[in-house]
């Protein structure tokens, strides 16, 4: 199978001086249907994107419209739109579906964590009644699947947790909470030395580390940003996600932050103090 990668939705970076966001989200998204028309358009079977992107970038969501033109080109085409809301779904962005927030619907969306909430490892793909239809018409097969697939076990554990978050509200709360965490987040780390910008939706929250706030220019590899705030906040009593290759796979530095649905208001301000402290451990004064 050939793939091909259009530039991500990275508004932070990719952006252009004296571009607005919707603009840059426009041009960033007919990246798709150039590269669509490059092979043969009726050979591109599908458009595989994050609405969040969560462990590569650390939560950051595409600009207002992005998504919205990326479907209208992957209907012109008769390209699925695949979502990837592995980590972004279930009510971490403050949406049951994180494409709620861009006013989108994906022909397949693929869902997993949330979905058992650590209880259970379970994943599962949702696809859309037109492609259900032409399986159902075809073969009733849907060929695919592994050992462990329809595991009443993993199955009971799902529906469990999918009750909870429907019928005690937490997608509302989470997006609640998100809101308080991302202000508390900008009070205390908007003008940090070494952060250059802070972003996410609901508890599902970003900061990307930086050596230089003007040039947004990232840390050298060789320092290890990433790995010894992990250590430094662990020491701290906060377990985050700091990852580094932000920018290409390599270089650049992030924090993830991904706290529980059931958090209380007042340990927002636990989050803060501790990542501070580790930031203070890690980075030059």
């Amino acid at each position: 199978m050939n793939v091909h990668h259009i530039a991500p939705c990275y508004e932070y970076i990719l952006k252009d001086e004296g571009e607005d966001s919707y603009d840059y989200g426009q041009r960033a998204a007919q990246e798709l249907e150039d590269e669509i028309l490059r092979p043969v358009p009726e050979t591109v079977i599908a458009f595989i994107a994050e609405p969040v992107v969560g462990a590569t970038l650390g939560a950051v969501p595409a600009v207002e419209g992005y998504f919205q033109k990326i479907r209208k080109i992957c209907n012109t085409y008769g390209v699925l739109l695949i979502l990837d809301e592995v980590m972004c779904g279930m009510g971490r962005t403050g949406y049951l579906f994180a494409c709620e927030a861009d006013e989108v619907t994906p022909d397949i969306v693929c869902i997993a964590k949330g979905l058992g909430a650590g209880y259970q490892p379970i994943g599962a793909m949702i696809c859309s009644e037109r492609i259900y239809d032409v399986i159902k018409a075809g073969s009733g097969m849907f060929q695919h699947g592994h050992t462990y697939t329809g595991h009443p076990v993993a199955t009971a554990a799902s529906y469990a947790v999918v009750n909870k978050i429907i019928g005690q509200k937490m997608v509302s709360r989470c997006n609640h909470l998100g809101e308080i965490l991302s202000d508390a987040l900008h009070d205390y780390f908007g003008q940090h030395p070494y952060i250059g910008d802070i972003w996410g939706r609901g508890l599902f929250r970003g900061l990307e580390i930086v050596s230089d706030r003007i040039t947004k220019t990232p840390f050298d590899p060789k320092h290890g940003i990433a790995l010894k705030i992990k250590a430094a906040a662990f020491h701290a009593g906060l377990i985050c996600y700091p990852m580094p290759g932000t920018r290409d796979g390599r270089s650049g530095d992030h924090i993830l932050l991904a706290p529980p649905f059931v958090m209380q208001e007042h340990q927002i301000s636990e989050i803060t103090d501790k990542l501070n402290e580790a930031l203070g451990e890690v980075l030059p004064v």
